[in-house]
């Protein structure tokens, strides 16, 4: 069996994790956690970062800075994993939903000034499989109506978007450098694992503060048990954080591997007429966290059957995020009563990822790319 994620850890995590072991810095303080924060933000762009527990706690954590109040409006895409939905709904805030964009399969940004009203607070940009979203459009549209922007970068670790693309000024940045707040998660499947874990970035000083303070129960340095404000044990151990370090200094290895992944199946895959592979647009350097692919609506087949077949053939895969609208637990809230989004619904019906690990090898990948050309043909 081909599994759709492997994680690769090397030598060096292995000589982190002993030192914690022998040392005892295994809990939530020690210096791979200091490193780790230090070098990410650093890495990403950014003057500060604060590890947590994972990318969902993050989430939480950098929309509780926003102080929504109730009725408070948070625009966020539908094709989209819960964690975004839920960070929203903890702090009072109702989410308001876009449609996805059918080629980048990000959030649709033209759909965005048309969703802003007079309690609209903020935007959550999500970076879906390893593929920007238009940030230049959307930062102009935050900047117009003075909105906030949370970039959920989980799942682009090192991708890159082309700013003021035609303008002066013109340059990369990396994913999780834009907005007040980004947020990252290094869950299991991501480019940098830490098993569990997360972080959230922003260069603001009192931000880091505020988030230092709610990941670690709003203790006060002067009095320790004495609280002001309610907050959340949401931390990171130094155990966690030594493989991220380790990971981390060999992080532009990795992006090349997984660009070089994706960047086959497309070669091997682009060919097939009622297939859609992941595009990257000409401002976007994706790092193809997942390899996704959709089967035309000619195909009398959905993701489900295709998921089947590939799997009698030993390759695992996994389904797209269905729309948040379809969600049940939302709609039993009263969410999103009526709406409807069709590329979302399209995406979710029809698409699928396939095995995207770091540990997948070249032969692995060709028998993958062969397993879909006989279910297709």
């Amino acid at each position: 069996m081909i599994p759709v994620n492997e994680p690769r850890l090397g030598e060096r995590e292995r000589d982190y994790v002993d030192e914690c072991l022998r040392t005892g810095w295994v809990s939530s303080t020690g210096r791979f956690i200091t490193e780790f924060e230090a070098g990410w933000a650093e890495y990403c762009g950014r003057k500060h970062g604060v590890a947590v527990s994972n990318g969902t706690t993050a989430l939480q954590l950098a929309v509780a800075c926003l102080d929504l109040e109730k009725g408070d409006e948070v625009i966020v895409p539908t094709f989209t994993i819960i964690s975004c939905i839920t960070a929203i709904l903890a702090s009072g805030g109702v989410p308001v939903l876009v449609d996805a964009d059918p080629t980048t399969w990000c959030m649709d940004v033209s759909q965005l000034e048309g969703r802003v009203t007079s309690r609209t607070r903020a935007i959550m940009a999500v970076h879906i499989y390893g593929h920007p979203v238009d940030m230049d459009k959307l930062l102009a549209v935050a900047d117009k109506h003075g909105l906030a922007v949370i970039e959920d970068a989980a799942e682009a670790h090192g991708a890159e978007y082309l700013c003021r693309r035609g303008l002066p000024g013109e340059r990369w940045m990396r994913c999780g450098s834009f907005g007040a707040m980004s947020c990252f998660s290094f869950y299991a499947n991501k480019l940098i694992t830490t098993g569990e874990g997360g972080m959230v970035l922003m260069d603001d000083p009192a931000l880091v503060e505020r988030v230092r303070s709610l990941r670690n129960l709003c203790f006060r340095s002067d009095r320790r048990f004495y609280h002001e404000e309610l907050g959340f044990n949401f931390r990171l151990t130094n155990l966690q954080a030594a493989l991220g370090l380790g990971q981390l200094e060999r992080f532009e290895r990795i992006v090349a591997r997984k660009r070089a992944v994706g960047q086959a199946y497309v070669q091997q895959l682009g060919g097939l007429g009622c297939l859609q592979v992941a595009h990257e647009a000409p401002w976007a350097r994706s790092v193809y966290w997942m390899n996704g692919v959709v089967l035309d609506e000619s195909i009398g087949l959905d993701a489900s059957g295709f998921a089947t077949r590939l799997l009698a053939r030993g390759v695992e895969t996994r389904p797209f995020f269905l729309g948040m609208h379809e969600q049940p637990v939302l709609r039993d809230r009263g969410l999103f009563s009526g709406e409807g989004y069709p590329v979302a619904g399209h995406l979710a019906r029809k698409g699928l990822y396939l095995p995207s690990g770091l540990a997948l090898t070249d032969q692995q990948l060709e028998r993958v790319c062969e397993a879909v050309r006989e279910v297709l043909r």
